[in-house]
């Protein structure tokens, strides 16, 4: 195999549903069949946000499809600083073809061709063999899950409100409100709630997307997402979010209410600004979704690099932090 012999091409949607997924079912399609699967598929790749932020791209060699992945676009903020990102997904080479350095060579023509277009930095969430990526110049970031017991929760009394669609513009004002005081996230445009609106409908997850809220008056001042899972006696925090430093209070009873008579909270580390929301839990390591960036820019690498100072009060503050 020579350098000449690979080449990275899009791949057309239709081609993705005939030539992929029915190979990457058994891995990532759960409960689902594989027509809705792929009707997944097709509704992402078809809507607003998959014809301008998301593409599947492959390694093809002698016009043959050797390794694919998904590619998203996103912005990436680190205080007043906002740079462009691309997202890689669902890396997958079929069975017969592993151990040939296919997968490798798809990511490293992916960043080639990121770095080439301007794109500053490439982004993914490693389920598996993080230190593969890291040798293709993937830097883990902290990635930490907490876990918590329900009933340690105050039982403050609080009107919750089940959050509907209808919520969406509310619920958008209070993430940007505690967005503003992130130093470190990806940026969530129109397109982007696009986006979060098709995940959470998605049936990769076995429990419904649960929101609650409160409100003051009209307006809504908190909410959690998250879904209950009985099998495992949780609720899943997916995220959470308030306006005002004082509408804090009103987290830790949404999360009670979301648990409602399950044992356990948990999910991924909410981000600094948020995190004194919630009473001591077990924090540990994450062992999948791990957060990764490849630095592809001067400017982005040089921003990157400051979080590497020993001098805490020289660190730059976009990097403290465990979720994007």
């Amino acid at each position: 195999m020579t350098p000449q012999d690979l080449r990275l091409d899009v791949v057309a949607s239709d081609d993705y549903v005939r030539d992929v997924l029915p190979l990457t079912s058994a891995l990532w399609a759960g409960a689902r069949t594989f027509d809705a699967y792929a009707a997944e598929f097709r509704a992402t790749a078809g809507s607003g946000w998959g014809k301008r932020r998301f593409r599947t791209v492959g390694l093809r060699i002698g016009g043959a499809l050797v390794a694919s992945c998904k590619r998203y676009e996103r912005e990436l903020r680190c205080g007043e600083r906002t740079y462009r990102a691309a997202g890689i997904g669902a890396v997958f080479t079929p069975e017969e073809l592993r151990g040939r350095g296919y997968a490798t060579a798809l990511i490293a023509a992916f960043l080639d061709a990121e770095r080439d277009a301007g794109s500053d930095l490439a982004y993914l969430f490693s389920d598996l063999h993080p230190a593969f990526y890291a040798r293709l110049g993937f830097v883990a970031l902290p990635s930490r899950t907490i876990a918590l017991r329900a009933d340690t929760l105050p039982t403050d009394r609080v009107e919750v409100a089940v959050l509907s669609d209808d919520d969406a513009p509310a619920v958008r004002r209070v993430f940007d409100a505690l967005d503003a005081r992130r130093p470190f996230a990806f940026v969530r445009r129109p397109l982007d709630w696009e986006w979060q609106r098709l995940r959470a409908a998605s049936g990769e997850h076995a429990a419904q997307l649960i929101r609650l809220g409160v409100r003051r008056g009209r307006s809504l001042v908190a909410y959690v997402a998250g879904r209950r899972i009985p099998a495992a006696d949780a609720f899943v925090l997916e995220e959470l979010a308030f306006a005002r430093e004082d509408d804090a209070r009103f987290i830790a009873p949404l999360l009670r209410a979301g648990a409602g008579d399950l044992r356990t909270i948990r999910g991924w580390l909410p981000p600094a600004v948020a995190r004194e929301t919630l009473p001591r839990g077990a924090v540990r390591p994450r062992t999948t979704a791990i957060t990764m960036l490849a630095p592809l820019s001067a400017r982005f690498r040089t921003a990157f690099r400051a979080r590497e100072t020993p001098r805490r009060e020289a660190a730059d503050p976009c990097w403290n932090t465990d979720h994007v």
